[in-house]
C-alpha cells in the first residue's frame, strides 16, 4: 500500500473520530516544566495530567499527531531510522473503553486500513511478576482477532509494562507492541530479529503503591504509534528517508552537491543535513520557538544546527544548503500541517542563515586552535630534547584538546584527527571519549529536567528576570491592550525574552510608559505572594496563564500586589526591590500577530 504523509495522517485521524475520538491537536514541542523534561518526547506527554485523573475539557475519548524532539541518540542519527525530531500518531481512553475495545481497534487499523498482513503481524504482552499478573486477558483477546499463538510473545517488565519511575499513587500498568517486519517480503519471518516496532497500546489499570500494586477504578488506555516510522512500512520501505517527508531535500541535497544518494559517507551527511535541519526548523517556528543560544534547549538546538553545518562542509556545499532544506520543509512538506511555520518562515529562515554565519566565523578560529596545540606540542619536544637528547618526542593531541574543538568549535573527532595526520601526528581517542562521556553525563541532566517558567538556569539573575517578566506581562496589557497574552518566554543570565500578541511593535511613547510602570512597582518593594488553591478558585481571583488546560486541579499562584496575579510554577523573588531598574532594549517581529521584547535588569 502506498501512502503519501498528508494521508496518513488524516487517516489516522478519521478512523479514531470514526470511533468518537476528538482530535486535540498538537502542542508546542517545547516542554512548560509540568513533566520535568526540556521537550516533549512523548505523544502522551502533554497529557499526563489527565491520564492522573484531571477531566480533560474535549471528553474522554482523544486522538492526535504530535510533534516530538528527542536528542538523547544524536550521535545515531546518519542511518536509516534515527531521527530527533518525528510525531506520534496518538490515541487515548480517559477511564472509557479498555482492552476489547483497543485491540479490536489496532488490529481493524493495521489490517483493514493501512493493509497489513495480519499473518506477518507479532505483538509482545506482560509476562507477569510478583506484583501484577500475567496479562492473558490481552494476549486473549489478540488471539480471537486471528493472531496467531506463535506471534504472541510474553516478555518481562522491562519490555512490557507503564509507570512514572520514582512515584506512588500513579497510574500504571502493561502494555501490548506491535511489531512488523522491516523486509515485509519475507514469507517465514522470525522474531525479534528482523522486526520493528511500530506502536504500543499501555493499558493503564493498577495504582503504584510503596510495594506494589492495587487495581484501578477508573482505567486509562495510552496508545503510540510512529509516524515516519509507520510511513516507512506503509510504502515498503526500509529507509526513513526515503519518504515523502524527506524525499523532496534529498533530492534538493543531491542537486546542490552534485552526489547521489546511496551507500556511503555522502548518505549519512545528507541524512544528517536533513534530519537536523528539519528539529531546527521545529523548534524555532514553534509556537514557543527558542534561538540558539550556550545554554538549555538553545544550546540543544545550536549543536544540532552546527552538527549540520559541518556535515554541509563534508559534502562539498555551504552552509547556505540548509537554507534551501528548511525552505522546502517549510513550504511543501510541513506547512499545511503545521501553519504556524509558513507564517513564521522569514523568521525560522533568518535563525538559521544568522547561526551558520557564526559558525562558519567559529571554524576559522578552531583551526587556528588546533594550529596553537600543534604549537605547543612543538615548543614542548624542543624544549626536552634541549635538556635531554635521548627524549621521544610525544607526537598526541590530548583528548581533552581534542574535545574542546570539538565542543566550543564544532570539530568532530574525524576533522581533528585529518589535522593531526598532515601534521605527522595522532590523537589520544580514549582521552577524547573520556572527556565526552563527563559531558553526555551532564548534558543527560541537563535534558532530564528544564526549569519552569522558561528559565534555562535556576540562578539568582535568572528568577529575578522570571519575576520580571510577570511585571512585563502586566504592564503591557495596561498599556498596551488588556488582549495580550504571553506567548513564550526564554530567561538566561544575560536578559529575559518575552513574545507576546500584538500587531506591531510598540511605539517609543509606549516603551517608556511600560518601563515606567515596572520600575515603579520595583521602587515600591512589592512582596510577591504565593498562594495555591484550586485552578476555578484562581481563574474567579482573576489570575492568568499560558498553557491553557495543562494545569492540575491546584495551582501556585503569584501576586504582586493588584498589579500582577499570574498561575506560575516558576521560581520568584521575595519581593520587588531585589530587581533593580527594568530597561526594554530590543524589540523584534517574531511572526505574524506576534511580538517579541528583549529586556535587561540593571
Amino acid at each position: 500500500m502506498k501512502i503519501t504523509s498528508k494521508q496518513l495522517r488524516e487517516k489516522w485521524l478519521s478512523f479514531y473520530e470514526g470511533k468518537g475520538h476528538v482530535d486535540i491537536g498538537a502542542v508546542s514541542l517545547i516542554g512548560d516544566g509540568s513533566t520535568g523534561v526540556m521537550f516533549n518526547v512523548a505523544g502522551m506527554q502533554p497529557l499526563m495530567p489527565y491520564l492522573l485523573g484531571k477531566k480533560h475539557p474535549d471528553g474522554k475519548r482523544l486522538c492526535n499527531v504530535q510533534g516530538c524532539v528527542r536528542t538523547v541518540d544524536i550521535e545515531s542519527v546518519g542511518d536509516a531510522s534515527h531521527f530527533t525530531f518525528f510525531e506520534m500518531m496518538g490515541n487515548w481512553s480517559l477511564g472509557d473503553y479498555f482492552k476489547k475495545e483497543k485491540t479490536a481497534w489496532t488490529f481493524e487499523l493495521l489490517t483493514k486500513v493501512f493493509g497489513l498482513e495480519k499473518d506477518k503481524l507479532c505483538v509482545t504482552v506482560f509476562e507477569g511478576n510478583e506484583s501484577a499478573p500475567r496479562d492473558d486477558e490481552t494476549a486473549e483477546l489478540l488471539k480471537n482477532l486471528g493472531i496467531a499463538s506463535e506471534h504472541i510473545y510474553f516478555l518481562p517488565k522491562s519490555d512490557n509494562w507503564w509507570e512514572l519511575e520514582g512515584t506512588v499513587g500513579t497510574p500504571c500498568g502493561p502494555d501490548n507492541e506491535w511489531f512488523y517486519p522491516l523486509d515485509a517480503g519475507k514469507k517465514n519471518p522470525v522474531f525479534p530479529d528482523d522486526y520493528v516496532e511500530i506502536g504500543n497500546d499501555v493499558y493503564m489499570q493498577y495504582k503504584k503503591k510503596e510495594t506494589g500494586y492495587e487495581p484501578l477504578e477508573n482505567k486509562n488506555v495510552d496508545t503510540g504509534f510512529g509516524f515516519d516510522r509507520m510511513l516507512l512500512f506503509l510504502n515498503g520501505l526500509s529507509d526513513g528517508y526515503k519518504t515523502d517527508l524527506f524525499a523532496p531535500v534529498i533530492e534538493e541535497l543531491e542537486r546542490v552537491s552534485g552526489r547521489k544518494y546511496g551507500a556511503g559517507e555522502d548518505t549519512k551527511a545528507m541524512r544528517i543535513i536533513a534530519d537536523h535541519t528539519r528539529t531546527a526548523v521545529m523548534l524555532i517556528g514553534d509556537e514557543q520557538g527558542i534561538q540558539p543560544s550556550n545554554t538549555g534547549a538553545g544550546y540543544i538546538l545550536r549543536r544540532l544546527m552546527r552538527r549540520a553545518i559541518r556535515y554541509c562542509r563534508q559534502l562539498g556545499v555551504e552552509s547556505s544548503a540548509m537554507l534551501g532544506a528548511a525552505k522546502i520543509f517549510i513550504e511543501k512538506i510541513y506547512g499545511e500541517a503545521y501553519p504556524r511555520l509558513l507564517e513564521k518562515e522569514e523568521y525560522v529562515l533568518g535563525e538559521i542563515k544568522k547561526e551558520a554565519d557564526r559558525f562558519e566565523a567559529t571554524l576559522a578560529q578552531g583551526i587556528k586552535e588546533f594550529e596553537k596545540c600543534v604549537t605547543s606540542l612543538e615548543r614542548k619536544n624542543e624544549f626536552m630534547l634541549k635538556s635531554n637528547p635521548s627524549y621521544v618526542k610525544e607526537t598526541v593531541i590530548g583528548g581533552k584538546q581534542a574535545f574542546r574543538l570539538y565542543d566550543t568549535y564544532g570539530f568532530p573527532l574525524e576533522l581533528t584527527e585529518e589535522l593531526a595526520r598532515e601534521n605527522g601526528l595522532t590523537v589520544d581517542e580514549q582521552g577524547f571519549e573520556a572527556a565526552f562521556a563527563e559531558h553526555r553525563e551532564k548534558s543527560r541532566v541537563l535534558a532530564a529536567g528544564q526549569f519552569k517558567g522558561g528559565l534555562e538556569s535556576g540562578s539568582e539573575t535568572a528568577t529575578k528576570y522570571h519575576t520580571a517578566t510577570h511585571l512585563l506581562n502586566a504592564a503591557l496589557k495596561i498599556v498596551c491592550s488588556s488582549d495580550i497574552q504571553q506567548k513564550g518566554s526564554n530567561i538566561n543570565e544575560e536578559r529575559l525574552r518575552f513574545d507576546f500578541n500584538f500587531a506591531r511593535k510598540l511605539t517609543p511613547e509606549e516603551v517608556e510608559s511600560v518601563e515606567k510602570l515596572i520600575n515603579e512597582q520595583i521602587k515600591l518593594n512589592v512582596p510577591v505572594v504565593l498562594k495555591e488553591m484550586s485552578l476555578e478558585e484562581a481563574r474567579d481571583g482573576g489570575f492568568v496563564g499560558v498553557f491553557g488546560n495543562k494545569y492540575g486541579e491546584t495551582v501556585k499562584t503569584y501576586s504582586i500586589g493588584e498589579f500582577s496575579k499570574e498561575i506560575c510554577g516558576g521560581p520568584h523573588v521575595a519581593s520587588t526591590g531585589e530587581l533593580g531598574t527594568f530597561k526594554i532594549t530590543k524589540q523584534e517581529n517574531v511572526s505574524a500577530g506576534i511580538k517579541r521584547i528583549k529586556a535587561i535588569l540593571k
